[in-house]
């Protein structure tokens, strides 16, 4: 009997100590935290959202894209890093691709093929192919040389797969005529979709191209929600933005100087410009 009631005040006591802890750890002490957040961080803690005419339209924390419904840059707002957050800046699929240096063969997409969710095979682009794309597709919309070292002029990676007898240009499907037509004497060939080169030596070639598209015009940030690009990404695009508003590239250059923030405690990182905040203070005339 004595155990018994030992039993049952020991179970009791730890109850009490369970139902104290939930009180003060699940309930006082957020509590606590949100009140102080409210009233010391109001802005930040509600998300730094930013408000055009009583409306949300962002946060000054999370980029977004300025496109339009099929997904093409609109070319009178200054266009953001890019994103691989879920379709992106989704702050719900925040990730990094884990993709390196060292990925630059694709997977070309095999034609009839499926993929295991039964749609049609659309491969998949190596790191390097990403970064060639986006850089020719930038250099297009603000009217420059998208070309860089190591990519190809029609956007894919410049990389060989070279054997004893020949060699592949092997993120170019054929019927693509190859970036180069021979490698050491060895004629290049295009990539036959679905074929096995892995037993090749796998070459990448640097070229003699200069790049003019930024880093991060090319990149991905580590969580795909950076709302800031770089000033010289900005400044690129300066000239389209100020056409297609009509603007001075003045009035424009003032706006990008004025939405630069500097270097964190004058010393770390870079200065970077809020796209979203540059794009309304254009709105706003």
């Amino acid at each position: 009997m004595n155990r018994m009631l030992s039993w049952i005040r020991q179970h009791l006591a730890a109850l009490r100590a369970l139902l104290v802890l939930t009180v003060v750890t699940g309930i006082i002490y957020p509590l606590a935290a949100t009140g102080v957040a409210q009233v010391l961080f109001n802005e930040h803690a509600n998300g730094s959202i930013i408000t055009q005419d009583g409306k949300a339209v962002g946060s000054s924390l999370i980029g977004q894209s300025f496109t339009d419904a099929d997904g093409n840059p609109v070319r009178k707002y200054f266009q953001s890093r890019p994103s691989a957050a879920g379709d992106g800046y989704d702050p719900t699929s925040t990730s990094a691709s884990n993709l390196g240096p060292e990925d630059v063969i694709d997977t070309l997409p095999v034609p009839g093929a499926k993929d295991e969710e039964g749609d049609p095979d659309e491969g998949k682009q190596s790191l390097l192919t990403q970064i060639c794309a986006r850089s020719k597709a930038a250099g297009e919309l603000e009217g420059v040389s998208g070309v860089r070292p190591f990519c190809t002029p029609d956007g894919v990676g410049a990389v060989l797969k070279v054997f004893p007898d020949r060699a592949v240009s092997i993120n170019q499907a054929c019927p693509a005529t190859p970036f180069m037509p021979d490698y050491q004497g060895k004629r290049v060939e295009c990539a036959q979709p679905g074929e096995d080169y892995a037993a090749g030596r796998t070459v990448p070639v640097r070229g003699d191209a200069t790049a003019v598209i930024p880093a991060d015009a090319v990149t991905a940030s580590g969580s795909g929600l950076d709302p800031h690009i770089s000033v010289a990404y900005a400044e690129l695009q300066a000239p389209r933005v100020a056409k297609e508003r009509s603007l001075a590239l003045d009035q424009v250059q003032a706006l990008i100087d004025e939405h630069t923030t500097g270097r964190a405690l004058g010393f770390m990182g870079e200065p970077a410009v809020n796209v979203l905040e540059l794009n309304l203070a254009l709105d706003r005339g």
